[in-house]
């Protein structure tokens, strides 16, 4: 508009013109967007200035073997703050000559429900930016897996079926007292219950057994497993296959040590899910990934 001045006083036609165009762009794949891009190349002036490449700072105590993972969920198109955490992981990763994960972590089709179109937006981005994965993981194709870690947890009694409403766990939480159901001896059972869809949604949840004393009330007995009704809230890839699903920490905990995962980048809000994946971790004799 510096050049064109007259254009000034038309600003809000042309900010809806702006958005159509970009709305139209971002519904194209990659490979249609740079035969677009060709046809007007004559029109644009792009400078680009000469960049060093800068090294990634070393990382002090880093695991020998270093394999990381970007784990998006898939609900929608990926933002700065994704993109930042996928190129932290495959910079490191191919920094010291490791492996890098894409996993998609979509397990929970109620709150945060997953978006077909979007595993392959994902996919799309990060090819475009040149990071290429070695390997491919979807976490709905792994729900038998984490019941079977969690058939082991119940069997070592380190994990409990809790059938008090959020608000009373929450009360015995605070004042660090154990909930009626902690040493019930019939939690598998229950948790087959679940798992046929016996239960509903709600009523029902499998928790893990730390302490009702531990400084930090987030992780006394952390919740591993729910019900989801999706029967109402169908799964965008599996449907209504399945009615139990693992909250975030009980299957990241899983799959990074499984899929060999050594370091991961993590934000100072994910403290307390690094201990409470640490601690499902340590129960189940799994490693722990250095974050």
């Amino acid at each position: 508009m510096a050049k064109h001045q007259e254009l000034r006083s038309k600003v809000k036609e042309i900010l809806k013109i702006v958005e159509q165009f970009t709305i139209k762009v971002n519904s194209l794949s990659y490979e249609e967007q740079k035969i677009e891009l060709e046809k007007y190349k004559s029109y644009l002036s792009i400078k680009q200035k000469p960049q060093e490449e800068k090294d990634l700072p070393d990382i002090p105590n880093r695991p020998e073997r270093v394999v990381t993972r970007f784990a998006p969920n898939p609900d929608g198109p990926l933002h700065i703050g994704n993109l930042r955490a996928a190129v932290l992981s495959y910079k490191y990763a191919k920094k010291y000559g490791g492996k890098f994960i894409l996993r998609f972590e979509d397990t929970d089709p109620k709150i945060k429900p997953p978006l077909l179109k979007a595993y392959d937006w994902i996919q799309e981005d990060l090819k475009w930016l040149g990071l290429e994965w070695d390997e491919l993981y979807i976490q709905s194709d792994r729900l038998e897996l984490y019941y079977e870690y969690a058939r082991r947890l119940i069997a070592n009694d380190d994990a409990y079926v809790c059938e008090c409403t959020q608000e009373v766990f929450k009360n015995y939480k605070n004042s660090g007292l154990a909930c009626p159901h902690r040493d019930r001896k019939d939690s598998l059972v229950l948790f087959e219950k679940m798992i046929a869809g016996n239960i509903e949604e709600g009523k029902a949840v499998l928790r893990l057994k730390t302490s009702m004393h531990e400084s930090n009330p987030a992780l006394r007995d952390p919740p591993l497993m729910r019900v989801i009704d999706t029967r109402k809230h169908p799964h965008p890839r599996i449907g209504s296959k399945y009615y139990v699903f693992p909250l975030y920490n009980f299957s990241a905990a899983l799959d990074d040590s499984l899929m060999g995962v050594t370091l991961i980048f993590r934000g100072k809000e994910h403290l307390t899910n690094s201990l409470i994946q640490t601690e499902i971790q340590k129960k189940l004799g799994l490693s722990t990934p250095f974050s």
